[in-house]
């Protein structure tokens, strides 16, 4: 087991929030506090999906009645149900944040039916009631918004029309992300197309780097991605000269010249919706989404090299997604084997559950689930 490491409520108005119908009580430490625990996957200075838990978790621990403890580099095993155990034996954790999407089925489960009087809050799962303790439940972001903002910005920039997409593993909400890359890119010129390669794990740089350098030889002169950390794909980008646009947390330091915007989260409003209601012995959130509108996601500041045309409409588009009014999903829509995945006239949302289970890539997009 990994050594652990000892170092007013924001409302989510218009948030998809699903609660318990009992509160549910625990029991505070010995000093009088709730002690929440983080637990990541990879190293918190990932400049990625674990820095921008880190910087959440920060946050939190400024909260006034909170003790805040996390651990690193945890794989996705059994090493994670370890981990929350300690966490509650030890430090009298009465809230568990286990952010990686593969920590969720078995482990969070098992350890949450092991432990009812403990609250776990997963990122990414697709808690089911009736199925799943009620003392558990996740939460996520609609970030296919802002990949699809990514995207407007790309098809703007790019020269060749070509595109390149890293992604970890072929789930849904890495689908969600690629088809909203392409089709945003796509609302800007159709004849734009996605070459995605899968890397197979979350954390791999040297595949990273590879498949990275892979794409650009392809003629794809601005990438993005969907794996932990964007660093290795960025400043790899940047040394052959594309342009890029980053995910989970800013790295447009990594990228003075070809970083264009990003797709970033702001784990900071659902943390505070589940520590609050811990605090104030509300009934557990089992099930909460949100977006733009939300305060889930976030879009980063415009690189230099992005044009004034470019902005001009991912900003219009934007203003829309923030009043509702642009869905990204819509029929017809056909994925890349030529079959209707949405058909003429059906509208599906970022609500909408039917997305939380995604198995297609668009048309336009060279690749394989």
């Amino acid at each position: 087991m990994n050594k652990l490491d000892r170092r007013n409520f924001l409302k989510a108005t218009g948030a998809v929030a699903l609660g318990s119908a009992m509160p549910l009580q625990f029991a505070f430490g010995a000093d009088g506090k709730l002690t929440v625990g983080f637990i990541y996957v990879g190293p918190r200075d990932d400049f990625g999906y674990n820095q921008a838990h880190a910087q959440a978790a920060a946050a939190i621990k400024k909260m006034p009645g909170v003790k805040v403890i996390e651990e690193e580099r945890v794989p996705e095993t059994v090493a994670v149900q370890k981990s929350m155990q300690a966490m509650i034996a030890q430090d009298g954790a009465g809230l568990i944040f286990p952010t990686s999407f593969g920590y969720f089925d078995p482990h969070v489960i098992k350890v949450a039916e092991q432990n009812p009087k403990v609250r776990f809050a997963h990122c990414g799962g697709l808690w089911t009631k009736g199925k799943h303790p009620v003392n558990a439940g996740s939460f996520f972001g609609y970030i296919e918004e802002c990949q699809y903002l990514n995207g407007v910005v790309a098809g703007h920039m790019s020269k060749t029309k070509k595109l390149g997409f890293v992604a970890a593993k072929p789930i849904p909400q890495v689908l969600r992300n690629i088809n909203a890359f392409a089709l945003g890119a796509q609302s800007v010129d159709p004849s734009i197309t996605v070459r995605v390669i899968f890397t197979g794990d979350w954390s791999l740089p040297v595949k990273e780097a590879e498949a990275a350098n892979s794409l650009i030889d392809q003629k794809c002169d601005v990438l993005t991605c969907h794996v932990d950390g964007p660093k290795v794909i960025v400043e790899t980008a940047e040394k052959r000269g594309a342009m890029t646009c980053g995910y989970h947390a800013s790295q447009a330091r990594l990228a003075p010249k070809g970083y264009l915007t990003g797709a970033e989260w702001d784990w900071v409003t659902p943390y505070t919706v589940f520590v609050k209601g811990a605090l104030e012995g509300r009934p557990m959130t089992n099930f909460l989404r949100g977006g733009l509108k939300e305060g889930f996601v976030k879009m980063s500041p415009y690189g230099p090299a992005v044009t004034a045309k470019a902005k001009a409409n991912a900003d219009q588009v934007k203003a829309k997604m923030l009043a509702g009014q642009y869905p990204i999903f819509k029929g017809p829509l056909k994925d890349n084997t030529g079959k209707t995945v949405i058909p003429a006239g059906v509208v599906q949302q970022q609500t909408a559950i039917e997305l939380e289970s995604m198995n297609y890539l668009v048309a336009g997009v060279i690749g394989q689930v």
